[in-house]
């Protein structure tokens, strides 16, 4: 099953952002969330600029006309922060960096977490 967040438009209205979540392993299992970017002038071409485990606190926000702050984190645990600002014409987040290693994305910078 998949739930989304958005469209939330960026300030130009060029582009705009959407969140997805989709549940994984069962009772035991959690959450992951992805977010994908919508290019108005470029054919409604789309990427995903995110890809994590879902936190308890998650929200999107344009920050500028290409920049897109991603909130995702749990409040009582520190560690849990997976939050972002991106420049989403040339940079992604992948929590365990597997689209770092692709060869077939196109970005300049890449960032996991650690």
């Amino acid at each position: 099953m998949q739930i989304g967040q958005g469209p939330i438009l960026s300030p130009t209205e060029k582009y705009s952002a959407n969140a997805y979540y989709e549940l994984y392993g069962g009772a035991a299992g959690g959450v992951n969330v992805w977010v994908e970017v919508t290019d108005h002038q470029e054919n409604n071409s789309v990427k995903t600029v995110y890809y994590s485990d879902a936190k308890t606190n998650f929200f999107l926000k344009w920050v500028g006309e290409y920049t897109l702050e991603i909130t995702n984190k749990h409040f009582n645990y520190p560690d849990s922060d997976r939050s972002i600002e991106l420049d989403v014409t040339n940079e992604i987040y992948h929590e365990n960096g597997a689209a770092c290693k692709s060869l077939l994305l196109e970005f300049t910078t890449c960032y996991q977490h650690y």
